[in-house]
């Protein structure tokens, strides 16, 4: 079951097979638009003059292109290769190699609902694509947060699979933001105090917050999370509690966000 519309559109970026080359260009499957045939010209192969075509590209090669022109009501698809940069190709091809392992995990989801591929991609996928912008963006969220991924699909009755599936094969993507805190407490218990508001910091998610010493007074905060709005929200409270802790004990403290 295709989640692509049926034909790209002007300015994306597409992956495609070389199937045949010719002196005036080559001709290229698209693998995402259900093997369309694509043809790039002799002028869009590279940047320069090309004396010979094969040394840019080649019979079977996987390549990123750029669609050029498409006129649906003759089939026909133009595509350059010359109008793309290395960064958005290897952006490219990690995007499609993603979505290729989403489409084997919704296998495995199409077979916990005792349904055929086609049929269970055909209930689940065009909803998750419009919802989360790709397939595997979805199974990443359901594998990070599958209680605000069951909250939004909630009605559906594949969401369990679909959850079962993205738990026992996606590792929830983690970002890492860091601070710095500067706590003293000149009391003769101060060293004390200082030990029990680190400790607060910690205690507000033991999993994902670690107090690392950079030197008296100063100590770095660093905080794992599944998304950033997560990882600053847990930040800040971590910080809160230290601040509160080494305050109330008669000490001060500070945070600077890195």
């Amino acid at each position: 079951m295709p989640l692509r519309a049926e034909y790209p559109e002007e300015g994306e970026l597409v992956v495609g097979t070389v199937t045949s080359i010719r002196n005036f260009g080559a001709f290229v499957t698209l693998d995402e638009f259900a093997k369309r045939e694509a043809f790039i010209h002799l002028s869009e192969v590279a940047a320069g003059w090309v004396k010979y075509i094969r040394d840019h590209v080649r019979e079977g090669q996987k390549i990123v292109a750029r669609v050029l022109r498409v006129d649906p009501a003759k089939g026909q698809i133009d595509l350059s290769l010359k109008r793309i940069n290395d960064h958005q190709r290897r952006e490219k091809v990690q995007a499609w190699k993603n979505e290729q392992r989403a489409l084997r995990l919704a296998a495995q989801v199409a077979t916990g609902l005792g349904k055929s591929t086609d049929e269970a991609v055909a209930v689940f996928g065009p909803v998750l694509v419009e919802r989360y912008g790709s397939l595997f963006a979805a199974f990443e969220l359901a594998s990070a947060d599958p209680k605000q991924f069951q909250k939004e699909n909630e009605k559906a009755p594949w969401v369990l699979a679909f959850l079962k599936v993205a738990r026992e094969s996606i590792v929830p993507p983690r970002v890492t933001v860091l601070g710095t805190l500067e706590i003293k407490d000149l009391q003769a218990d101060g060293v004390d105090h200082v030990r029990a508001a680190l400790l607060a910091a910690e205690k507000v998610d033991p999993a994902s917050v670690e107090v690392q010493y950079v030197g008296a007074p100063r100590y770095r905060l660093r905080v794992q999370a599944g998304q950033y709005k997560q990882a600053e929200e847990t930040l800040k409270k971590a910080t809160d509690a230290a601040l509160r802790s080494i305050k109330a004990a008669g000490g001060d403290g500070s945070f600077l966000r890195a």
